[in-house]
């Protein structure tokens, strides 16, 4: 069990490896936290579906249900989800809101995790 000294973890046993890089470089626990979320956001099917085809579409919910066979409330639903996770984002057309990927890093990386996850090639 690791032991905890004014914040700094206190190794027990000593294994020949130097801990204390891998220790400074460790990301804080909100960063953890926040990867933990898309991971989390990432675990639902239909989400993973939506956001498959946000990656290579911008559409609007009526369009995305049709697509998933799902209702045009239950997607809009899995779309709020995603927007607060800053993985899509949603513009306004006429009386019409698109969705499509968000352009941060993490939603790029989402991208490419569920297309190499489904072998899929994109059809740019």
């Amino acid at each position: 069990m690791t032991e905890f000294t004014r914040g700094k973890a206190h190794i027990p046993h000593d294994h020949g490896q130097d801990l204390s890089k891998a220790l400074a470089a460790m990301p804080d626990m909100e960063s953890f936290s926040r990867a933990s979320a898309v991971f989390q956001l990432s675990s639902d099917a239909t989400r993973l579906r939506i956001l498959w085809l946000l990656c290579h579409s911008e559409q609007c919910v009526y369009n995305i249900a049709a697509a998933i066979q799902m209702s045009p409330p239950a997607v809009s639903h899995h779309l709020k989800i995603l927007k607060s996770a800053d993985l899509i984002k949603n513009r306004r057309i006429g009386k019409e809101m698109h969705y499509s990927l968000a352009d941060s890093a993490e939603a790029q990386l989402v991208h490419q995790i569920i297309d190499e996850m489904l072998m899929i090639i994109c059809p740019d």
